[in-house]
């Protein structure tokens, strides 16, 4: 993907920020991008990290559809059940920067037995205005801060302000969306990674060791295990994209809580203790299902901490996805300097 960028952009370098890998840390791509002066950065998604990642700082990012944007260089290989749910994405301070990116990084490759050609069609805004849009503030399981309900409310209002039909809408099916992902993200990734890790445990950064114990706590596949979740994914799929037909266009918050401390890993939200896992099950659903998904910056918690929402659209469809966060965009600002980069340019 970089020599991609590179090829296609004549601007990457190394010291330009394009192409920083993201590991499991709490979360370097995206601090970098927010604070410290870097335009874009690819990043890898299996548990929504481009999406929360994204959320946390005030900047934009795209889940693509698996094959949509080859998975080239990744590693582990996106290979096998892996390849349903882990995809190579951008992220950037802008929409146009996101848009820009994904026109570069998508198109079939050999290094990607997934990737397609699709061709990019964008949608113009009369066209655009006519896609229903659901929306919905939290999933009836796990809840979100107050913070995170009025950011979708606000992009809710916003995009309807601009002309668009905006109602209120929740599929059915997204629980078990998120314990298929488990499946498949935690079972079957940790099969995938154990023998990796195996010797090098303290090597780990600690998600990753958290990871790993999280999976030892679960039996591993057999055959007919993988096969069963394999049918129910595709199962769960056809369910949610018949209910898509009426919304096309999905609008929900990226997480439960804005950006958290590293090492953090549970929450008090209306008196419930939300667990780390529970709340990214936000992102959880649309790496299972496959939809694309972006995120945009909208509002801000109390302390002064971003928080951005998550519009999602059925497979294939990132250029609808770009299209309403550009909107979304334009009606609620765009990337903001954070202190930090103002306090340096003066200096």
């Amino acid at each position: 993907m970089a020599r991609r960028a590179r090829a296609d952009l004549a601007v990457l370098d190394p010291e330009a920020g394009w192409a920083l890998p993201l590991d499991w840390s709490d979360d370097p791509a995206g601090a970098i991008v927010y604070s410290m002066g870097r335009q874009n950065v690819f990043a890898t998604v299996v548990d929504g990290i481009i999406r929360h990642r994204a959320g946390d700082p005030t900047i934009g990012g795209l889940k693509p559809t698996p094959g949509r944007i080859p998975a080239t260089g990744h590693f582990p290989n996106s290979v096998g059940p892996f390849a349903l749910i882990g995809v190579v994405g951008p992220m950037a301070r802008k929409v146009q920067d996101l848009k820009l990116l994904f026109e570069v990084m998508q198109g079939p490759d050999i290094g990607d037995p997934s990737a397609v050609s699709v061709p990019v069609r964008w949608p113009d805004r009369d066209e655009l205005k006519k896609v229903p849009i659901g929306y919905f503030e939290d999933d009836g399981r796990t809840p979100v801060t107050a913070d995170t309900r009025a950011a979708v409310r606000t992009a809710a209002e916003a995009l309807t302000r601009a002309g668009f039909q905006v109602e209120p809408f929740r599929p059915d099916g997204l629980e078990l969306a998120r314990q298929l992902w488990w499946k498949f993200f935690g079972i079957a990734g940790g099969m995938l990674l154990g023998p990796m890790t195996r010797g090098h445990e303290a090597e780990l950064s600690p998600i990753l060791k958290e990871f790993s114990s999280w999976v030892e706590a679960e039996p591993s596949h057999t055959g007919e295990s993988l096969l069963d979740a394999w049918i129910q994914r595709d199962a769960i799929r056809m369910q949610v994209f018949a209910q898509m037909r009426d919304y096309p266009v999905l609008l929900c918050p990226v997480a439960a809580i804005p950006a958290f401390k590293h090492g953090e890993r549970r929450w008090q939200i209306d008196g419930k203790t939300v667990e780390y896992l529970d709340a990214w099950s936000y992102t959880e659903w649309f790496n299972l299902l496959g939809t694309p998904a972006a995120v945009v910056p909208v509002g801000q918690s109390p302390e002064g901490l971003p928080i951005g929402v998550q519009i999602s659209a059925r497979p294939w469809e990132e250029e609808l996805v770009l299209s309403v966060a550009a909107e979304l965009e334009t009606q609620c600002g765009v990337w903001r300097a954070p202190v930090l980069e103002q306090r340096f340019s003066t200096l």
